[in-house]
């Protein structure tokens, strides 16, 4: 049960700083939204765009930060 609540924890936390960032650095959100819109002009009609590259890299780097955070609490 505990991972459960450590889980819930972090996920509130990464929420705040994502959005802090984004306050902090405001011309930030409005370049990823025109990069995306340029990336979605690019597309052949009818294509799906699925950042496979980018969320297999989030999710090593989300998984080894969550590994080592619960390593240094035991």
């Amino acid at each position: 049960m505990q991972w459960l609540a450590v889980s819930i924890v972090l996920s509130v936390v990464l929420t705040v700083v994502l959005n802090v960032a984004l306050r902090a650095f405001p011309r930030t959100g409005e370049q990823v939204g025109q990069k995306l819109a340029e990336v979605a002009e690019q597309r052949p009609e009818g294509g799906v765009y699925i950042p496979w590259k980018a969320m297999l890299i989030v999710s090593l780097v989300l998984t080894i930060g969550l590994n080592l955070l619960l390593w240094l609490v035991r």
